[in-house]
């Protein structure tokens, strides 16, 4: 029979005093303290799981329990180990911060679901990826397709802005969520949900996950043809929670030519097929500048940028993921998007005649042509003797 060292009660208890610091509930009420050992010399070992690797508050974390682990009586010295939680500990998080309430199920993810779902992400902020959402999604309501916006961009929330929504909010019905109608489309916001405009929003882990969760199922969409959602840049959590969520959804990545771009716009991509997401192309946004001449009074590109960014991300990512991935469009910097984005006039609808909305209209008509297809898709199929 193994008799427990005596500390090891003790240390639990002074444990039970530190807080999650974002989810302000004790750590081992959370499932977060994996192992504690002490040796015959009275030094801690404590193993701490954290809900994802890249927490930014994981050593004020780690600080707060050897503070807490050394406040203990008998403890000669302590060492803190920081590891992550597997994809079930954190389901079981999940399940214990909604109060054991099962999950509510996002209708895009349930076998049959006709919508399709594009996520739009990037490697990197400020190649306009925001830009790229708003116009290809009212590109598509003007075909005539029923489309919903989330706009996923915890952080960085634009579209309610690019839409000129400014602080309307959605309005709650009966315990479900109504996305605010704008220009045709149906549109939900991350921001939206602040209670003041020039609050931050702080969250990570499990957090960010509920709320993606409310985001898609708490909002009651009716029948969408398009479910265009605007992705935060990057490699996060919320990436990785949608392909969780939505596993089904496919992902364009914009870029800009260059290659500081490029290269991280190549890891979007790559983070989607880890996700099990299809990747169906590549948009090149700011690819030139139209400059009328001087001399001859013709316009000419000019490419501020350099060229060959987005033929160059498309070519890696089909070598990577051994399927081809597509350089769907091409679009050339224009005053009128920046213009329309500051003053909430999308430029496809205040000016289709431009090179940036014909190019972001043959997108969305790229895009719309395409037959759905069965791959990725459940088929609620079984097995029979």
């Amino acid at each position: 029979m193994t008799v427990e060292h005596p500390l090891l009660p003790k240390i639990r208890a002074a444990l039970h005093e530190v807080n999650d610091p974002e989810i302000k509930r004790p750590i081992t009420e959370l499932g977060m303290v994996d192992s504690i050992d002490v040796d015959g010399d009275g030094r801690a070992t404590v193993v701490i799981l954290l809900t994802v690797s890249g927490c930014p508050l994981k050593s004020t974390l780690e600080r707060d329990v050897t503070a807490a682990t050394a406040s203990v009586e008998g403890v000669s010295g302590v060492h803190v180990e920081l590891g992550v939680m597997d994809d079930d500990q954190r389901a079981a998080l999940r399940q214990l911060l909604r109060g054991g309430i099962p999950e509510k199920q996002i209708p895009f993810a349930q076998p049959g679901n006709l919508t399709k779902v594009i996520a739009v992400a990037s490697g990197k902020g400020g190649v306009g990826k925001s830009s790229v959402t708003v116009n290809l999604a009212l590109a598509l309501a003007e075909r005539g397709r029923s489309v919903g916006v989330i706009d996923a961009d915890i952080y960085g929330h634009s579209v309610p802005d690019m839409l000129g929504l400014g602080d309307t909010r959605p309005t709650p019905v009966e315990g479900m969520i109504m996305p605010v109608p704008v220009l045709g489309l149906k549109v939900v916001s991350a921001g939206m949900f602040k209670p003041r405009r020039e609050d931050v929003v702080a969250w990570r882990g499990p957090l960010l996950d509920r709320a993606l969760t409310q985001l898609l199922a708490d909002v009651y969409w009716g029948d969408l043809d398009y479910l265009i959602v605007d992705l935060p840049p990057g490699t996060g959590d919320v990436a990785m929670s949608l392909g969780q969520k939505l596993p089904t959804s496919e992902v364009i990545v914009v870029t800009t030519p260059q290659q500081a771009a490029t290269e991280v716009a190549e890891r979007a991509g790559t983070m989607a097929a880890i996700m099990q997401q299809r990747v169906i192309g590549v948009v090149e946004n700011m690819s030139w500048l139209d400059v009328q001449c001087p001399h001859c009074g013709q316009s000419h590109p000019v490419r501020l940028f350099g060229e060959g960014g987005g033929e160059k991300v498309a070519s890696s990512l089909t070598t990577r993921l051994g399927y081809e991935v597509p350089l769907l469009a091409q679009v050339p910097m224009d005053e009128t998007v920046r213009i329309g984005g500051d003053e909430g006039d999308p430029v496809v609808v205040a000016h289709p005649e431009t090179g940036a909305a014909q190019a972001l209209a043959a997108l969305a008509a790229t895009l719309d042509a395409r037959p759905r297809g069965l791959v990725g898709v459940p088929l609620g199929l079984s097995v029979s003797n």
